[in-house]
């Protein structure tokens, strides 16, 4: 699969469309559909937030991409139209993904116990390797406490730890210290802690990194020259946004330059890659179908985040929630300091939306609110569109 030409850019705020994969995509007219697109990025971007950028791909292979404000609030440069990102959490999904590749392959179970792979690494505190599963880690059951450095009270704390470097094994002893939030299996709780264990356990099945095994399994077979994994590499891959978040009394910081401590959330990709892993994933070519019905097999999650994402549920690494005009869909939002992605993919696999907003309003349930208007109506124009 070859990268999509985007066709036309306003700068500031614009709106490219194009048809077709090939290396000279053609061009289409400017319908309904991608106006609303650019309204809802120019809400955003209206919010306060420097610059966004999203990526609609409709079921006929049309792309529709928008953009509103700017990459640099110094030098007031465009949000570029495919500018690379850091995916944060949405990096969960592909993680589910190779997990669910080796369960087809029958070399892991998600009965499996952590304490089968990781033997000793998850104990102390009431934490129990052999009372969690695999399916427990993946769905956010676990009941681990999540205990991550942040250095992000202040620009002066930000640039003093900017750079540290932390391995999974440091991230996970330090959740030890703390004692569950619930039994395994009794309850809900978002825990990053636990997708690093997964990382870990994949690294034990295969005898690769984790990300080899994404490279090898997903980034390569789709051809997602846009999508890499920087390490401990804090610098970005041009063209890109930069990144912004409120630090105290500081107040907006570039936050751009820095070592993302969860490794899955380093990966950096763009719109067009995100956009085309979803519909491949939704659509059956990553998971045999078996893999793809446990993947979708959902639960409810907490209270206090279902007050943010209303009506949602969760899978092995998605959400599932309601679409405005009837149906669901399926997404993972990510954030890490100043980068914030949003998406949303039809059941079916094909149609769907990515969005990168390159700053924190610092507002996290009025961002996402607005998230979610551009995810809604970039789905339910399905209905009528195509």
């Amino acid at each position: 699969m070859r990268t999509s030409i985007v066709c036309a850019v306003v700068a500031l705020t614009g709106i490219a469309v194009a048809v077709g994969d090939g290396p000279v995509a053609r061009a289409v007219s400017h319908p309904a559909q991608s106006t609303r697109l650019q309204r809802d990025v120019d809400a955003i971007h209206r919010l306060g937030l420097s610059g966004a950028q999203a990526r609609l791909v409709t079921a006929d292979g049309r792309q529709y991409v928008a953009t509103s404000g700017v990459a640099d609030v110094t030098t007031k440069r465009p949000v570029p139209a495919n500018g690379h990102f850091r995916v944060a959490s949405t990096g969960k999904a592909l993680i589910a993904t190779v997990a669910l590749q080796l369960v087809g392959e029958h070399r892991l179970s998600l009965d499996d116990t952590v304490e089968h792979w990781l033997p000793g690494v998850v104990r102390g505190n009431g934490n129990d390797g052999n009372r969690i599963t695999v399916r427990e880690l993946l769905q956010h059951t676990s009941g681990i406490h999540d205990d991550f450095p942040d250095f992000t009270t202040s620009a002066a704390d930000f640039y003093q730890h900017r750079h540290d470097i932390y391995t999974p094994q440091q991230i996970v002893a330090r959740a030890m210290r703390h004692q569950p939030d619930f039994a395994p299996g009794t309850g809900w709780g978002y825990c990053t802690t636990g997708y690093l264990l997964m990382d870990m356990i994949i690294e034990k099945v295969t005898g690769h990194s984790w990300y080899d095994e994404v490279s090898r399994r997903i980034v390569k077979p789709l051809g997602l020259s846009q999508t890499s994994w920087p390490g401990f590499s804090p610098t970005m891959p041009q063209p890109y946004a930069h990144a912004y978040q409120p630090l105290g009394a500081d107040g907006q910081v570039d936050v751009t330059d820095h070592v993302v401590i969860d490794p899955e959330g380093a990966i950096i990709s763009t719109t067009r890659d995100v956009n085309r892993f979803f519909r491949a994933l939704l659509g059956g070519q990553l998971l045999r179908p078996a893999q793809l019905a446990e993947m979708t097999r959902t639960v409810p999650i907490s209270r206090e985040l279902e007050q943010i994402l209303p009506g949602a549920r969760y899978g092995l690494g998605l959400f599932q929630r309601p679409l405005p005009c009837g149906g669901t869909y399926w997404s993972h939002p990510g954030g890490d300091e100043g980068y914030i992605t949003d998406d949303g993919v039809t059941a079916d696999g094909r149609r769907s939306v990515v969005l990168s907003v390159s700053s924190d309003l610092g507002d996290f349930a009025r961002q996402q609110a607005a998230a979610d208007t551009l995810v809604g109506d970039a789905l339910c124009g399905s209905a009528n569109r195509g």
